[in-house]
């Protein structure tokens, strides 16, 4: 049975399958990404790389539900969910992580309570 992503602002942009982008993305809203981007992404909403999505650059976000592959570093303010099928090389910074069994993760994982923490150890 295939599960919908459903995005949670009204503005939503899509990429679909057998789309390439090559260059960086800023965007206000949501974003579901199907095809590939050669680029950066940041996101005031948020993010689904679909199953066949591929991004190969950064990614800033407030949400984000990975299904696909990313090859490059993400910091998710809220919460980062890695689905079963999910490929993720590169560290990410976050302040909640979701990983289901079978999700492929490699890379450091850093989260903000955590920097905030050492920032306030290292203040007093």
């Amino acid at each position: 049975m295939a599960k919908s992503f459903e995005m949670e602002n009204s503005t939503v942009n899509t990429i679909s399958t057998g789309t390439l982008i090559k260059g960086d993305i800023t965007a206000q809203g949501d974003f579901r990404l199907d095809g590939r981007l050669e680029g950066n992404i940041q996101l005031n909403g948020k993010l689904v790389v679909g199953e066949t999505g591929h991004i190969r650059g950064n990614i800033v976000c407030q949400n984000a539900n990975i299904i696909g592959q990313v090859d490059g570093n993400i910091s998710v303010k809220e919460v980062l969910t890695l689905h079963a099928s999910a490929v993720v090389k590169g560290d990410i910074l976050i302040n909640k992580l979701a990983i289901e069994p079978g999700a492929a993760f490699s890379g450091t994982c850093r989260m903000l309570d955590e920097l905030r923490k050492e920032n306030d150890t290292d203040e007093a």
